[in-house]
């Protein structure tokens, strides 16, 4: 399991989750770069003017001053934020539609509320018709690209109290879990609780899935997806 060192508290980490922007970049199978510059904001260069962007949010772990620290309903956040983006959305298509939907869904993080969830097309047309940005000539293309990347990444949610409370990374399978209220939010097991990585590291070194099953006690079908969802994390690193 990754290390808590140089996280938050266990106690304020609880129900909330805890990443470093490494741990968060290999869980979206992104760069800890894009994560820093979505999160930390970043400075650029135009016309020999010097322009900076501000974060998306605020973190959940904001009060962390030394490095970037993010809970778990802005790991959800930043699926959404890097889903659109490989759709082809724009950041600033992306800006304006997170501006707007938090005052809809009444929520500092609303791509992951059950709003979002039911009123996400509407809500990214109506975000457009509000901005300044040039009207896409494409406008159809992408809000029809805007809703299956919605449809499609809320499969692999549940959603407790109007929120995203749980995620099912591999492939929307129950058996693996990332839960704010286990293991400060890393991938688990879903019945045992067991991190994923310690079955797959367990596997590499004993060299039997079977082996594995019966030392941590868990079905060997949940010790092959653990293994499948690992090598997957780490192929897209």
């Amino acid at each position: 399991m990754a290390s808590t060192q140089g996280h938050s508290s266990a106690v304020d980490a609880i129900g909330v989750g805890s990443y470093t922007a490494p741990e968060a970049a290999r869980l979206l199978k992104t760069s800890a770069l894009n994560v820093n510059r979505w999160l930390r904001g970043y400075t650029f260069r135009r016309s020999g003017k010097e322009h900076h962007m501000p974060p998306l949010w605020t973190t959940q772990h904001a009060e962390i001053e030394d490095h970037l620290e993010i809970g778990f309903r802005d790991l959800i956040e930043l699926r959404f934020v890097k889903e659109f983006i490989d759709a082809g959305v724009s950041l600033l298509a992306i800006r304006n539609c997170l501006d707007f939907a938090r005052t809809c869904a009444n929520d500092e993080r609303p791509f992951s509320t059950r709003r979002f969830q039911t009123d996400g097309r509407t809500i990214f047309l109506q975000s457009i018709e509000r901005s300044v940005e040039p009207k896409l000539l494409d406008l159809e293309r992408r809000q029809y690209v805007f809703q299956q990347v919605v449809e499609r990444t809320f499969k692999e949610l549940d959603i407790e109290d109007d929120a995203v409370a749980r995620w099912r990374p591999f492939n929307g399978k129950q058996s693996i879990v990332i839960d704010p209220d286990r293991a400060f939010g890393q991938p688990v097991a879903s019945q045992s609780g067991v991190p994923t990585v310690a079955l797959a590291d367990a596997v590499e070194a004993e060299g039997s899935v079977e082996d594995v099953a019966r030392i941590f006690e868990v079905p060997v079908s949940v010790v092959r997806d653990a293994v499948q969802f690992e090598h997957g994390l780490k192929r897209a690193a």
